[in-house]
């Protein structure tokens, strides 16, 4: 299984991008979706998560109401859309997923398989 994330970049305070992470190799059906993010001299942190079965979803207190999850099922594809961002926003975001839907979706040691990191930096 491959998970390639995409949609990184540069953007200015206040401002949009939307990550996608296209996965290869297996269909999803009951797992989860994570995604992470590391910002420098700090811990990987859980941003948000989404089961690909119904798609509910969990945010980070950080995020809620600035990001949002979706998939599409079709493609194999998730996507973090995020709004309003700012600059503690700053980091390399991980997509992932967990293919036995553990109980805890925080853990990163719960994912099985992870994307490659996209850099998403916001300026003041």
């Amino acid at each position: 299984v491959q998970l390639q994330a995409s949609g990184g970049g540069l953007v200015q305070a206040g401002g949009s991008l939307r990550l996608s992470c296209a996965a290869s190799g297996r269909t999803f059906s009951n797992n989860r979706m994570g995604w992470f993010r590391r910002a420098p001299g700090k811990e990987r942190e859980i941003v948000a998560a989404i089961s690909w079965s119904d798609s509910s979803a969990y945010y980070a207190d950080s995020v809620k109401g600035r990001f949002t999850l979706s998939r599409d099922v079709a493609k194999n594809t998730g996507y973090l859309q995020m709004n309003s961002l700012k600059p503690e926003d700053t980091a390399v975001y991980y997509c992932a997923v967990d293919r036995f839907y553990s109980a805890t979706l925080s853990v990163p040691t719960n994912y099985d398989y992870w994307g490659q990191g996209t850099q998403v930096t916001v300026s003041s």
